[in-house]
């Protein structure tokens, strides 16, 4: 990446390629972190959907969830978000600080439109994060939606959305022999970034 050291997304880019090419399952799985207000943390697996285009604005990483969820109760207290992206077979990892905002209605419908029928159906059958007494439960509820949408037009929910963390900083670590890793970091500097390095 010596051709662009000050844009962070193009690493992203470059190494999320890199990624997609010899990861088995799932390249763009991600931990994103949540807090509540008063600081207790949590931690999930998601799948990143979008890394908007140069020259959008605001340009940020995009993930869709039901926003009834603990992790949208924790954003929509907490903004403040961090993104864990980890290749153990590539021996790198990225981390990504910044803020969430939601994305457009019109961004969430047309993702929604390509998402699997179940998965659609499960969107409306599934009260994400809530105490379920059975499995039974969901899958009665999963049936109860399939009769109530025999066709493919199935609607987004009101409370199944996207989020667009705009990134704030990134860290590009690089396994290296003896531990004496490569840590690339990016602050954000006016428009631009400011690049650095860190000690292992």
């Amino acid at each position: 990446m010596a051709d662009s050291p000050t844009d962070p997304f193009a690493w992203f880019l470059a190494w999320m390629a890199e990624a997609e090419a010899t990861e088995p399952n799932d390249p763009n799985a991600m931990t994103v972190a949540t807090s509540t207000p008063d600081g207790v943390p949590s931690a999930r697996i998601l799948l990143l959907k979008e890394v908007d285009p140069a020259g959008a604005q605001p340009r940020g990483f995009v993930f869709y969830t039901n926003k009834q969820s603990r992790k949208s109760d924790e954003l929509a207290a907490n903004p403040r978000t961090a993104l864990l992206f980890h290749w153990k077979g590539l021996r790198r990892q990225i981390r990504i600080e910044g803020t969430v905002v939601h994305v457009s209605d019109a961004e969430s419908d047309a993702y929604f439109a390509v998402r699997p029928r179940i998965s659609r159906l499960g969107a409306w059958a599934s009260d994400q994060s809530r105490p379920l007494a059975e499995r039974d439960v969901l899958e009665r509820r999963l049936a109860e939606q399939e009769a109530r949408f025999p066709g493919e037009a199935i609607p987004r929910p009101p409370h199944w959305g996207g989020y667009r963390l705009i990134p704030a900083c990134f860290e590009f670590w690089q396994d290296m022999p003896y531990r004496l890793h490569d840590r690339t970091v990016f602050a954000r500097e006016g428009n631009g970034w400011r690049a650095g390095k860190l000690f292992p």
